[in-house]
C-alpha cells in the first residue's frame, strides 16, 4: 500500500520547474493599501521573490517587498501606497521569482490595475 502525503500534482519540484502560478492584486477600499496574493509551484529549494508596485505612466515605485527563501508556496502581503498625494491612478504590480541572482529572474508576472476612491 502506498501512502501519499501530498497530492501528485503538488509534489515538490526542482528549481527549473518552479513558477509563479498565481499573482493577484486587490486594492483596499481606502486606496492606500494593496493586497498582493502570490502562489508558487511546490518547491524542493526555497525561492526568493521580489514584489514591486509602480505608478504609471512614469513607473514611479510606490511599494517594494523582498521575500528571501520563502517556506510557503501560498503568500499574501499588504503594501502601502507611498510618495504620492493621492492613490488614484494607474499602476502595475510586478513579481519576480529567482534563486541566486535577482538580475536573472526564474519567472516573472505583471498585473496592471487602477485605484479610484
Amino acid at each position: 500500500m502506498d501512502i501519499q502525503f501530498v497530492e501528485p500534482d503538488q509534489a515538490p519540484q526542482p528549481r527549473e520547474k518552479v513558477r509563479i502560478e498565481r499573482f493577484e492584486v486587490q486594492p483596499y477600499p481606502d486606496g492606500w493599501r494593496i493586497k498582493l496574493n502570490v502562489d508558487v509551484t511546490a518547491f524542493q529549494e526555497r525561492p526568493n521573490l521580489e514584489l514591486r508596485v509602480l505608478r504609471l505612466p512614469e513607473e514611479q515605485p510606490i511599494a517594494e517587498l523582498s521575500v528571501i527563501e520563502t517556506m510557503h508556496r501560498q503568500m499574501e502581503f499588504t503594501v502601502h501606497v507611498r510618495g504620492v498625494p493621492t492613490p488614484n491612478g494607474d499602476y502595475v504590480a510586478q513579481a519576480e521569482l529567482y534563486y541566486e541572482e535577482r538580475t536573472a529572474p526564474h519567472d516573472q508576472r505583471e498585473v496592471p490595475f487602477s485605484i479610484s476612491t
